[in-house]
C-alpha cells in the first residue's frame, strides 16, 4: 500500500506540472518577452476551417500537435480519477481545453479556435484509451502506474528543461 500512495503522490506531482506547461505552451504560445503578446483577439467557431488551411494548403500538423499534447492529460486523469465516469473524465478534458481556448482570447494572446477544443478533447480521449488498453493488457493498474510516472518524469523532464532554455536564451 506504501508504493501505491507513492505512486500516486508523484503522478499529482506531475499532472501539476503538467497542467502548468501545457498552459504555457498553448495559452502563451512560449510567446517570449511577454511584452509582443497582446495584439491578437480572434475567435473562430467554424470546426476544421481556417486550422487546416496554411499558405493555402491543406495543412494537419497543428491539429495533430493539439491531439498529441493532451494524450498525457487523458492518462493522467484516467490515473488518478479511474473511478470516475468516462463522460466526467471527457467533460474535463473538455474543460481544460476550453479554459486554455479562453485565456487566450481573453488576454489577447492568440486566435480562440473550436477546432483547438475538439482536438485537444480528442487527444485527452486518446490517452484514456491508451490506459485502457494497456489495463486490460498487463490486468495490474500498478504496474502500469508505475511505468507511467517513470515515462512521464523522462517526458515532463525533458519538456520543463526545454522550457527553461527557451525562457534563458530568449530573456
Amino acid at each position: 500500500m506504501k508504493d501505491s500512495s507513492k505512486i500516486t503522490k508523484t503522478t499529482k506531482i506531475l499532472f501539476i506540472v503538467y497542467l502548468i506547461a501545457i498552459f504555457e505552451i498553448i495559452v502563451f504560445k512560449l510567446e517570449i518577452p511577454f511584452s509582443r503578446m497582446g495584439y491578437l483577439r480572434n475567435i473562430n467557431l467554424i470546426p476544421f476551417y481556417e486550422s487546416l488551411i496554411v499558405n493555402g494548403k491543406i495543412d494537419f500538423s497543428e491539429i495533430f500537435m493539439n491531439m498529441v499534447i493532451f494524450i498525457p492529460l487523458g492518462i493522467y486523469i484516467e490515473m488518478l480519477f479511474s473511478k470516475w465516469s468516462t463522460i466526467k473524465k471527457i467533460s474535463v478534458i473538455f474543460i481544460v481545453s476550453l479554459i486554455c481556448e479562453i485565456s487566450q482570447f481573453v488576454m489577447a494572446i492568440g486566435s480562440s479556435d473550436i477546432t483547438d477544443i475538439i482536438n485537444n478533447t480528442l487527444g485527452g480521449i486518446v490517452g484514456l484509451l491508451i490506459m485502457y488498453i494497456l489495463v486490460k493488457l498487463v490486468k495490474e493498474k500498478h504496474k502500469i502506474y508505475k511505468l507511467m510516472n517513470i515515462l512521464a518524469t523522462i517526458g515532463t523532464t525533458f519538456m520543463v528543461s526545454l522550457l527553461s532554455i527557451l525562457v534563458l536564451v530568449n530573456i
